[in-house]
C-alpha cells in the first residue's frame, strides 16, 4: 500500500492547535481572575470566558486531528498496513481528508476519537453514545454530531472532484466508512446505514468488500494516476 500524506499541512495544523489551545487557556484564566477581583468589570469577565471557551474548542478540533499522537492518519495507515500495494491511501491530499483507493473501491474514512458504547438508534436515525468520561465529552474530544450528514458531503465532494479530474470514466460508487479510533470504543451498530466499526476491523473489512466486489485493476490505476502523488 501506497501512503501519499500532506505533511506540511498536518505540521502547520498541529501548530495551530497548540497556539489555540495556549490562548484559550490564558484568556480564560484571565477572564476567571476579572470575575474575583474585578466584579464591577463583569461584562469583561464573561466576554473572556465565552472566547477562551470558543478558543479552547478549536484547540480540540485541531489537537485531535494533527496534534495528538498517534493522529487519526497514523491510526489509519497502522490498520491498514499489510494490503497489497493495489491500494493507494491519501491524507490530506484531496478534498476529503482521509480516502482509500484500490481494488475495494473508491472510501472515504470518517476517523472519530469518542470514547464508550457507540450504537444506532434506527427510530431517531442517530448515533448514540453511552459511557464515557463526562469531562472528556465537553472538553478534551470531538463530539459524535450527525456522521451520516457529514459522510454524505464528503462523498458528493469527493465525487465531483474525481469526475473532474476524469471526465470520461464512469466512476465506481464513492462510499464512506464512520471509525472509531480509540480504545476505549465499543461499536455496536451493524444496522446504520454507513458502515460503522472500530479501527481494528478496517483492514478485514476491505478484504471482504475487494472479495465480494472487485474494482476493475485499469480502473483503480486510472484513478489512482489522477490523484495528486
Amino acid at each position: 500500500m501506497e501512503i501519499i500524506s500532506n505533511d506540511n499541512l498536518i505540521k502547520r495544523n498541529a501548530r495551530i492547535g497548540q497556539i489555540t489551545s495556549v490562548l484559550g487557556l490564558l484568556v480564560l484564566a484571565g477572564g476567571m481572575f476579572i470575575s474575583f477581583t474585578r466584579q464591577d468589570l463583569f461584562y469583561l469577565s464573561m466576554i473572556a470566558l465565552v472566547v477562551g471557551f470558543a478558543l479552547s474548542q478549536v484547540g480540540i478540533y485541531f489537537g485531535n486531528r494533527w496534534g495528538r499522537r498517534p493522529r487519526p492518519d497514523e491510526q489509519v495507515n497502522t490498520a491498514l498496513k499489510g494490503l497489497d500495494g493495489r491500494y493507494n491511501l491519501y491524507h490530506y491530499r484531496t478534498p476529503t481528508s482521509h480516502l482509500l483507493v484500490g481494488p475495494a473501491g473508491v472510501w472515504v474514512l470518517l476517523p472519530r476519537t469518542v470514547r464508550g458504547t457507540i450504537t444506532y438508534d434506527e427510530q431517531k436515525h442517530r448515533w448514540r453514545q453511552r459511557g464515557g468520561n463526562v469531562y472528556l465529552k465537553i472538553f478534551a474530544q470531538e463530539g459524535l454530531g450527525r456522521p451520516d450528514l457529514e459522510a454524505s458531503a464528503e462523498v458528493e465532494t469527493t465525487v465531483n472532484y474525481l469526475q473532474k479530474l476524469l471526465p470520461d470514466l464512469t466512476l465506481p460508487d464513492v462510499q464512506a466508512i464512520l471509525l472509531f479510533t480509540s480504545e476505549k470504543a465499543e461499536v455496536e451498530a451493524d444496522n446504520a446505514p454507513i458502515p460503522t466499526l472500530h479501527i481494528r476491523k478496517l483492514k478485514e473489512f476491505i478484504r471482504k468488500t475487494a472479495k465480494s466486489k472487485t474494482v476493475p485493476p485499469e480502473m483503480v490505476k486510472q484513478i489512482q494516476q489522477a490523484l495528486p502523488d
